[in-house]
C-alpha cells in the first residue's frame, strides 16, 4: 500500500510540474509568433536605408587642352607680336592636359627713334568634376570670378577699364589699365574668359621705349580680343575628337575638358596680376 501511493504521489508531481511549465511554453510560442510580416518589413527597411546612395557629379564637358603655344595662328602672332612669332615659349606644366601656358615677346627697334616692345601671354586652366568639390563647370565658374577680381586690382594700375566680352566662350571680361614704369608707359590688356570648365587668360602689352610713342590702346585691345576668341576655340578643337564638341558661345554641347595656367614668364609691365595656380581638381 504504501509504495502504491507513493507511486500515484510522484505521477501526480510529475503533472504539476509539467502543468507549471506549460504557460511558459505557451508565453514564448507566443514571443515568437509576434514577429509577423510588419515587423520584416521594417527590419528590410532599416538594411536599406542603411546603405545610402554614392554622391554624384556632373562630368567636366572638356577633356583636355590644346598646346598652348599652337593656339594662335601665325597671321595673329605676325600681328600681336611681328618680331617675335617664333619666340613662344611655354610654361611648365606638371598636368599638360589640365594647366599649360606660352608667352611671346616683340621688340622691333627703329633706331635712333627708339623702338615697339609687344609681349603676349596665354594661360590654360581645366578643371576636372569631383564629387566633394562640384563640377568642373562651377569650379571654372568659380576661378573666372576671382580672376577677373584679381586682374582688376593689379598693383600700379591707372585708368583702369572693365567690359564683358561677347561671343567669346561662356563668358568673358577685358580689363585694360595703365602701368607707368622706368621704360615707359605701358598699355596692357587682359581678357579672362571661361567655355564650360576651361578659364583662358589673355594678358597683352606694348610700349614705345627709348624715346618711341605709346601704342594706342584701343588697337592693342581690338588685337588682345580677337586672339581671345582664337584661344578659345582652339580649346574646343582640341576637344573635337570626344563626343558632339562644344562650339564656343553656343548652348549645345561636348566633351569633358578645362584649363589653366603654370609658369608662364612675366612682361616687364606686369605687376603680379598674371594668372594664379589654383589647387589641383583632378
Amino acid at each position: 500500500m504504501r509504495d502504491e501511493r507513493a507511486g500515484r504521489a510522484g505521477r501526480r508531481g510529475r503533472v504539476l510540474v509539467s502543468l507549471a511549465a506549460l504557460p511558459v511554453i505557451l508565453l514564448a510560442a507566443g514571443c515568437s509568433s509576434d514577429s509577423g510580416p510588419d515587423d520584416e518589413a521594417k527590419a528590410s527597411a532599416s538594411t536599406s536605408a542603411s546603405v545610402s546612395p554614392s554622391p554624384t557629379v556632373e562630368a567636366a564637358v572638356y577633356r583636355t587642352l590644346p598646346e598652348p603655344c599652337e593656339v594662335l595662328s601665325k597671321k595673329t602672332l605676325g600681328e600681336l607680336v611681328p618680331k617675335g612669332t617664333k619666340s613662344g615659349k611655354e610654361g611648365s606644366s606638371d598636368d599638360t592636359a589640365s594647366r599649360g601656358s606660352c608667352s611671346w615677346n616683340s621688340l622691333d627697334n627703329n633706331g635712333v627713334k627708339g623702338s615697339q616692345f609687344r609681349w603676349l601671354n596665354v594661360s590654360l586652366l581645366r578643371f576636372e568634376s569631383d564629387v566633394t568639390r562640384g563640377s568642373g563647370e562651377e569650379l571654372a565658374r568659380e576661378y573666372y570670378g576671382k580672376q577677373v577680381t584679381d586682374v582688376r586690382s593689379a598693383e600700379g594700375a591707372r585708368n583702369t577699364e572693365v567690359k564683358p566680352l561677347a561671343g567669346t566662350g561662356d563668358e568673358a571680361t577685358v580689363v585694360a589699365y595703365d602701368l607707368k614704369k622706368k621704360e615707359g608707359t605701358f598699355k596692357q590688356q587682359t581678357v579672362v574668359a571661361r567655355v564650360e570648365n576651361v578659364v583662358v587668360t589673355l594678358d597683352y602689352n606694348g610700349a614705345g621705349l627709348a624715346g618711341d610713342k605709346t601704342p594706342d590702346g584701343g588697337e592693342l585691345l581690338k588685337d588682345a580680343e580677337k586672339a581671345a576668341k582664337e584661344v578659345v576655340a582652339a580649346v574646343a578643337e582640341a576637344n573635337e575628337q570626344g563626343s558632339s564638341a562644344k562650339v564656343p558661345g553656343s548652348g549645345s554641347s561636348a566633351s569633358s575638358g578645362s584649363a589653366g595656367s603654370s609658369g608662364s614668364s612675366k612682361s616687364p609691365a606686369k605687376s603680379g596680376t598674371s594668372s594664379k595656380k589654383p589647387a589641383k581638381s583632378s
